[in-house]
């Protein structure tokens, strides 16, 4: 573990093995890239961050991990874009995405395995989100992997919900000369769905278990009733897939899904995202998920190459 100077910033790095991971744990808890040298020296990126990233506005850069907390997606409330109603009866707002990505976070842990942040709500959050709890995020790195840890712990008096994910933004294609249609993605799904412009849930596309990531139905396809916890994508024939796992070990928690997006046929990255329920969760109680007072929510995620 080290620091190093990085477009402006403070950064920290770790080495596991023959990885390297960069990140900025006081600015949304960020991830920013995974890049690991292969047999013959050569070094690839698995996770993406672009080279001309705004810091300013980090919680608009298309790169690394932004967290996803209280909620996944966009949120409606009476048919109104970024909006939720609270147990309490309450009309509150909600941006996309949640609170996380762009909020301060103060490091508690920082050693040679990971690190550990805990959220310092500010006045968005606090006027969001009125709960007293702690939202930690803690990630654990290995040669060929990394683990995070999402923890929520109730401080107050009311169960409170949340609902809450990852959206993590993988290079495609890793070879020179792949075309994202030489990918293939395999998901356990049984069904696929969409968000309509009220933020309800309608049916999805028809898909098979495997698909090529070259597929355009694939985009903003929210894939649930999950059979297993595991996404594996990778070039047709190649070695070095990504596995992404909910819950390793366990079956996949209620409701949970994966998440298929990018931003343009040309965009050098492609979002498998694991998400512990469907958008507008407070909006459809899909997906939304309670920890009682005095408890811990956990959210646990892996991604391994193979």
């Amino acid at each position: 573990m080290e620091k190093i100077s990085y477009q402006g910033q403070t950064l920290t790095r770790w080495r596991a093995g023959r990885s390297t991971f960069l990140a900025l744990p006081e600015r949304g808890a960020r991830l920013l890239s995974w890049s690991t040298e292969l047999g013959d020296g050569s070094v690839r990126d698995v996770i993406h961050w672009p080279e001309q990233a705004n810091f300013a506005e980090i919680a608009k850069v298309r790169g690394g991990n932004p967290i996803l907390f209280p909620f996944c997606g966009r949120c409606f409330e009476g048919g109104e874009l970024g909006f939720w109603r609270a147990p309490d009866g309450a009309r509150r707002p909600m941006p996309m995405h949640g609170l996380a990505r762009q909020g301060k976070f103060r490091t508690t842990i920082a050693n040679e395995r990971g690190f550990t942040a805990v959220f310092e709500p500010g006045e968005e959050a606090r006027a969001a989100y009125p709960y007293e709890y702690e939202f930690s995020v803690a990630y654990r790195f290995a040669p060929l992997g990394l683990t995070c840890e999402l923890q929520l712990v109730n401080l107050g008096r009311v169960p409170i919900p949340w609902s809450a994910g990852h959206h993590f933004y993988f290079t495609l294609p890793w070879n020179v000369g792949a075309k994202r249609a030489d990918h293939l993605i395999r998901l356990p799904a049984t069904k696929r769905l969409r968000q309509d412009p009220a933020g309800q849930l309608v049916p999805g596309p028809a898909l098979g278990g495997e698909e090529s990531l070259g597929n355009p139905a694939l985009m903003d396809t929210f894939h649930a009733g999950l059979r297993g916890n595991e996404a594996v994508f990778g070039e047709r024939g190649a070695a070095g897939d990504v596995a992404v796992s909910l819950a390793p070990g366990e079956p996949p928690p209620a409701d949970a899904i994966f998440v298929t997006w990018t931003a343009a046929d040309d965009s050098p990255f492609y979002c498998v995202e694991p998400w512990m329920g469907p958008p507008n969760a407070p909006g459809t109680g899909t997906g939304l998920h309670w920890v009682p007072p005095g408890k811990t929510g956990r959210f646990v995620v892996e991604v391994a190459l193979r």
